[in-house]
């Protein structure tokens, strides 16, 4: 009977640092979009008629490395649902409002997507960070 299991054999739960590290790292995807995507408005259209952008390679690869460094701090602290929750809810955000003014009505799809791949990527990405920490954290205890 003295047995203790679940939430309570791992200490009180601590709902606030959770929430407000979910809440700074929404905050810090949108911030990076802004940064990194948001200025950027315009497609290019090439000399055959064909258009691409309106976002470069470069800009998109700067914004997932400027989120990994977020991430990883959240993630090895055994804040994962922080980590993905709160980057994924940022960008999804970010992109729905960047994108809103299309009339089309196609940017909900898009939102969808940047919404179920940011999911994806930092779930498997923060799973990994804490799984490591875990393991050498582990092999670091007193005999």
């Amino acid at each position: 009977m003295g047995h203790k299991t679940g939430l309570m054999s791992k200490g009180p739960y601590k709902p606030v640092p959770r929430l407000l590290a979910t809440l700074a790292l929404a905050v810090w995807a949108i911030a990076a979009w802004a940064a990194w995507l948001g200025w950027d408005q315009h497609r290019d259209v090439h000399a055959d008629g064909s258009t691409t952008g309106p976002y470069e390679a470069w800009q998109v690869i700067g914004l997932v490395l400027t989120l990994l460094a977020p991430v990883y701090w959240a993630a090895s602290r055994r804040l994962v649902t922080a980590a993905v929750l709160g980057t994924t809810t940022g960008l999804t955000a970010a992109a729905y409002y960047d994108w809103s003014d299309d009339s089309s009505g196609l940017f909900v799809v898009g939102a969808g997507l940047v919404m179920v791949g940011s999911l994806v990527v930092t779930g498997a990405l923060s799973h990994l960070i804490a799984s490591s920490k875990r393991v050498a954290g582990a092999g670091r205890s007193a005999p």
